[in-house]
């Protein structure tokens, strides 16, 4: 899509193609995650010629499954429906659409997206998103590693709480019924707060 205007709003043509932002956090405690991700693709949108006009975000949700994942969803009806007033959509990384175990998932977003005559750019990755042999290689690496490091983390994460449990710390969120949290230190000395 091409955007028409000259200094007075009409005559000449732009070179700007309309873009959308796809930006997603995983935890409410990454603050600051989806502002940074927009950083990157508002740069690679000036340098791209691309004028954002839409930004599509998923706050605090796991890139493991689309359920739940509200803005992801509206973006494929969007692009999908023909709705869309964009051309492309630009996402901050591979892993943004999805750290899936199975990375062809991730593939079939971008593939819906390509089928309804959207195009897909990641802005931060050391390649370009342009259908080449070597692209195609490299999106599919870095989408098993995405699967990979969703995997290690979930062990790590697990290991992680299994030992606090076993020293008798609770995990979780509020304390239960008739019960309160207090604060301890290392060697379970009990902390004033």
């Amino acid at each position: 899509m091409q955007r028409l205007t000259d200094a007075c709003g009409a005559g000449n043509e732009s070179n700007t193609t309309l873009a959308a932002a796809y930006v997603r956090m995983s935890t409410e405690h990454q603050q600051y995650s989806t502002e940074n991700q927009l950083d990157v693709i508002r740069i690679y949108a000036a340098t791209h010629t691309l004028e954002i006009v839409k930004v599509y975000t998923d706050l605090g949700k796991s890139g493991l499954r689309l359920e739940g994942r509200e803005a992801l969803k509206q973006l494929f009806f969007d692009v999908e429906s023909g709705r869309a007033e964009y051309s492309t959509v630009l996402v901050y990384d591979v892993s943004r659409w999805g750290r899936f175990q199975d990375p062809d998932v991730s593939a079939s977003y971008e593939v819906r997206c390509r089928q309804a005559g959207v195009s897909v750019q990641y802005c931060a990755e050391q390649f370009t998103n342009d259908g080449s042999p070597v692209s195609n290689i490299v999106k599919s690496v870095k989408r098993m590693m995405a699967g990979e490091y969703s995997r290690e983390l979930s062990v790590k994460v697990f290991a992680g709480q299994s030992r606090l449990i076993e020293l008798g710390y609770r995990q979780g969120g509020m304390a239960g019924f008739g019960l309160r949290r207090q604060l301890v230190a290392a060697l379970a000395r009990r902390k004033m707060s």
